[in-house]
């Protein structure tokens, strides 16, 4: 355990890195000065000068900074701040984090491309993919269905059903339906453990239908050659960006119509053991995961919310419309207090982590002091 929170500062490093180095190297191309490039939140650890810039390490290694001269408003006059320049290039400035969590994005899947990565199987699959560790798994099981009662689990590969042996998802799937008045013998392999799971089909919720309520597909890791994991890789990106924006909007809907979350949200906890969960499974999981966080990053901070890059795309908007900026004291404190409410949900969120998964929590502190 104590190897997955190394891993996972690592990831968090990666993305920070990338992040902040888009906002920095872009400042640095539309003329701003940049006082500070900094890795974690203060206070400081250590710091080096080169040029006009503090390049630091600080205390708290879950985030990052760049400190541009006059990105809150000050110093106008200054030909080298950043409120003395166009809104163009101030725009340019505050969506290049974004951009470069998705470049960071693409590249970790060309290269996933080009070793193997985990792919569902189907008729769109190009003839030129080079298929390997070939499985059929279990993709999702419907709440409360004889499936889930039973024991299984999204992500479980699955070997036989009654000592049959499949091929693709359809040969499983009618089995199933075929043999739904008897009792199914799932074996199924769960990270490195085998495990016999009897599941008798039953009525499913909220349906007519009566089954066993599994999600079946057939997944491989799917490799090419170097000149088209390429074009996969960026393509996989940005079928990604679209499905993490779907999902917002379907969290948005649920909590403005609900009143409720209708999906599991993790903070930094949840994101440590989920890390470890897919370095245990192979490299190329761990590649594909970090691609999904980056791309999450970047949607998230697209949001127009206050402290985060969209809600500083905002204020830049709305003084486009106004013709002048939003007073420098006002923005300021609406930033200061979506910071303070941001760190909130992230507290929140890791209370409802830290319950869910505190045994493993424990047993690194108990490493930790030899216990």
């Amino acid at each position: 355990m104590i190897g997955t929170l190394l891993l996972f500062l690592l990831v968090l490093s990666l993305l920070v890195f990338a992040h902040e180095f888009g906002h920095f190297i872009t400042a640095k191309k539309m003329g701003m000065k940049v006082e500070e490039f900094g890795f974690g939140f203060p206070p400081r650890l250590w710091g080096v000068r080169k040029g006009e810039t503090i390049y630091s390490i600080n205390w708290i290694p879950l985030g990052g900074f760049v400190k541009i001269k006059g990105e809150s408003g000050e110093q106008k006059n200054d030909s080298d701040s950043f409120a003395s320049k166009p809104a163009w290039r101030r725009f340019l400035v505050l969506i290049a984090g974004v951009a470069m969590n998705m470049i960071l994005a693409a590249i970790l899947l060309s290269f996933g491309f080009m070793a193997g990565l985990p792919t569902v199987v189907d008729s769109s699959l190009s003839s030129q993919a080079r298929l390997s560790d070939e499985n059929i798994r279990i993709m999702s099981v419907l709440s409360e269905s004889p499936g889930e009662k039973a024991g299984l689990e999204g992500g479980d590969v699955l070997l036989s059903i009654n000592d049959s042996v499949f091929s693709s998802a359809d040969g499983a799937r009618q089995y199933i339906q075929e043999h739904a008045d008897q009792e199914l013998r799932f074996v199924i392999k769960r990270e490195e453990t085998y495990l016999t799971i009897p599941v008798t089909a039953g009525p499913l919720p909220g349906m007519t239908a009566v089954g066993v309520g599994v999600g079946l597909v057939k997944t491989a890791l799917v490799s090419y050659p170097w000149y088209l994991a390429i074009p996969h890789g960026v393509a996989a990106a940005g079928i990604f960006v679209w499905e993490v924006l779907r999902a917002f909007w379907n969290l948005l809907a649920s909590l403005v119509v609900h009143q409720e979350v209708a999906v599991d949200l993790s903070g930094p906890v949840g994101i440590a053991v989920m890390t470890g969960q897919a370095a245990a499974m192979g490299f190329v999981y761990l590649l594909q995961f970090t691609a999904i966080l980056s791309i999450n990053l970047a949607v998230v901070n697209l949001l127009p919310f206050p402290a985060l890059d969209g809600g500083r795309v905002f204020f830049l908007l709305i003084e486009k419309i106004r013709r002048r900026a939003v007073d420098e004291r006002i923005e300021a404190l609406v930033h200061n207090l979506g910071f303070v409410v941001l760190m909130g949900l992230v507290l929140l969120v890791t209370f409802r982590d830290l319950a869910r998964f505190g045994g493993q929590i424990l047993n690194v502190v108990k490493q930790l002091v030899g216990a």
